[in-house]
This record gives C-alpha cells, sequence and structure tokens, in this order.
C-alpha cells in the first residue's frame, strides 16, 4: 500500500507549512489527485488517520478532488477531457497526444489556526 508512504509525504509537506506559519492547528488539508496517479483514494484516506494521529493534523478534515484527465492532440492541437483508459482525440480521434493532467497528486489547501494573525488562514 503506497498510499501510506504518499501519506506520510503528504502530512510532512504540511506540518512543514504549518511550522513555518506558527500554526496551532491544521482543520483542513485539500489534496487534487488525478486517476492516473495510481493512488486509491479510500486507501489514502484510511492511511491519513494512522499518519495524523497525535500530530498537528490529528483533527483535520482531509478532501480530495479528483481531477479530469486532459489530454492535446498533437495533430490537430484540441484539448479535451478524457476518460482515463481512452487517451485519444474527442475531435479527430488522433492516438497521438499529449497528457495534459490526471497523474498527479498536488496540495492545494490547508487551512490553519495560526498564532500570528490568532485567526483561521487559508494556505
Amino acid at each position: 500500500m503506497h498510499e501510506l508512504s504518499i501519506c506520510q509525504a503528504l502530512i510532512i509537506q504540511v506540518e512543514r507549512i504549518a511550522k513555518e506559519r506558527n500554526a496551532t492547528r491544521v482543520n483542513k488539508i485539500m489534496v487534487k489527485i488525478g486517476p492516473l496517479s495510481g493512488v486509491e483514494v479510500q486507501l489514502l484516506a484510511r492511511a491519513y488517520h494512522l499518519v495524523t494521529a497525535g500530530g498537528i493534523a490529528e483533527h483535520a478534515e482531509l478532501v480530495v478532488e479528483e481531477l479530469p484527465v486532459r489530454i492535446r492532440c498533437e495533430d490537430c492541437g484540441t484539448e479535451s477531457d478524457v476518460q482515463a483508459n481512452k487517451l485519444i482525440c474527442g475531435v479527430c480521434g488522433n492516438w497521438r497526444t499529449q497528457l495534459l493532467s490526471g497523474d498527479e497528486i498536488l496540495l492545494a489547501s490547508i487551512d490553519i489556526n495560526s498564532t500570528a494573525s490568532m485567526g483561521e488562514k487559508n494556505v
């Protein structure tokens, strides 16, 4: 289950950002994941509770936004969203396409309580 190591890396990054901003608590973590990333969202959610236990993000809500698979056709130049298992141009049917998105795992934002501002911040 590589979701555990991905989640550990994610929480290390969140804790580093929280520390830089003098956070007292992490309230929410927003992650964007593409279907070609190889990450199973349900397994990531299970690992999340293990990894955050006892830390600054222990009670933080994990919000996962699934991203579309997007390609650009090398012949006609059209950009379009496609199915993860069908990377062909929706306009001309060409199979020579470039993947633009859908394989990423992004930490999009974190919501923290900071001692610097004594309020909530969205980072």
